[in-house]
């Protein structure tokens, strides 16, 4: 009888231990925040488990979610981009412009991708070939797709005229899902499965695990920054059009709060900033738990200026939690 209670004592032990580590780790503990986050906003907010707030909430996911898929692999590599913000906002603009001239429908996402695709070259490029840190290539693009988005909408919103663009994102095929929310779904798995099944996926977990060690493996590291980097713009341009598709107009604020909402939704998700950890599996967790932050915060009446306070905490927590400072030095 001893020796049976001694290995269910054991067995149980193991348990709790396997359940610490997934918690203590990073991959439990953003599941464990999103379950948090939802039984606590629903206590205290009548209406945070209403179908109006469930469909307001997915759009604003799906936006943060599409910017964050291309920019998830860049992090990954072990770099950074911080021009998102400011590709979805020239795509938005440009899109909004096209949209009023042409009367584009479904064309009008296409012309925010290629944008958002040639915007990401330009980075990908200076970065790979002039050898400056993407924080410093970045941090100056961000001015630069600001300043000519800005210069585009003359500092006023541009509303479009196009039902068949605007039914892009606020049309539901799916009764009570917008069809920005399917949109994001579907790329989202689509990038998982690149991710983990493609030979681009498997190098930026290389390259983000040493930069070294893949060069001298014969990974063609210049030219795969420049991929994710393309990428990143790519999926920046697909949210800026599907943004502005539905909020029917592009405004000097489109895309403002993505620089703190990308960065943060991809490290509480618990991919490194330091690369090589993580994914965008995690990614959709981070997004859940930003956007479900913001709009607790907004139905509690908390103000803007507290949300951008704890939000701000919240990536320096995960950072703290997810970074590998053996690898600090590699940071880039």
């Amino acid at each position: 009888m001893a020796v049976q209670a001694t290995d269910s004592t054991m067995k149980l032990a193991r348990g709790w231990k396997k359940i610490a580590s997934w918690v203590t780790t990073g991959e439990g503990l953003p599941v464990l925040v999103v379950v948090a986050f939802v039984v606590f906003f629903s206590v205290t907010s009548s209406s945070f488990l209403s179908l109006r707030n469930f469909v307001a909430v997915s759009g604003e996911a799906s936006t943060l979610l599409l910017a964050c898929t291309g920019a998830t692999f860049v992090i990954l590599m072990g770099s950074i981009d911080l021009s998102v913000g400011a590709m979805v906002l020239l795509a938005g603009a440009v899109t909004v412009m096209a949209v009023n001239a042409f009367g584009l429908g479904i064309l009008g996402l296409l012309i925010g991708m290629v944008l958002g695709g040639l915007l990401g070259l330009a980075n990908g490029v200076v970065f790979a070939y002039g050898v400056i840190p993407s924080f410093v290539v970045t941090l100056g693009s961000l001015s630069v797709f600001t300043g000519i988005a800005l210069e585009i909408l003359q500092g006023q919103a541009v509303s479009f005229y196009s039902d068949t663009f605007s039914n892009l994102a606020i049309g539901q095929w799916i009764p009570n899902v917008p069809n920005i929310a399917l949109f994001a779904i579907v790329i989202w798995a689509v990038m998982v499965w690149v991710c983990f099944r493609t030979r681009f996926g498997r190098y930026m977990y290389v390259i983000g695990g040493g930069e070294a060690v893949a060069r001298t493996s014969g990974v063609p590291v210049r030219r795969y920054k420049i991929y994710a980097f393309i990428l990143s713009g790519v999926m920046a341009g697909l949210a800026g059009a599907l943004a502005v598709a539905r909020q029917g107009a592009a405004g000097p604020t489109l895309g403002s709060d993505l620089l703190l909402d990308t960065l943060a939704a991809i490290v509480v998700g618990g991919t490194s900033l330091s690369g090589g950890v993580g994914g965008i599996q995690r990614t959709l967790l981070g997004v859940l738990i930003i956007t479900l932050l913001d709009d607790g915060l907004n139905l509690l009446g908390v103000s803007d200026y507290t949300q951008m306070m704890v939000k701000g905490a919240v990536v320096i927590l995960a950072v703290l939690i997810s970074q590998d400072r053996r690898k600090i030095t590699m940071m880039k």
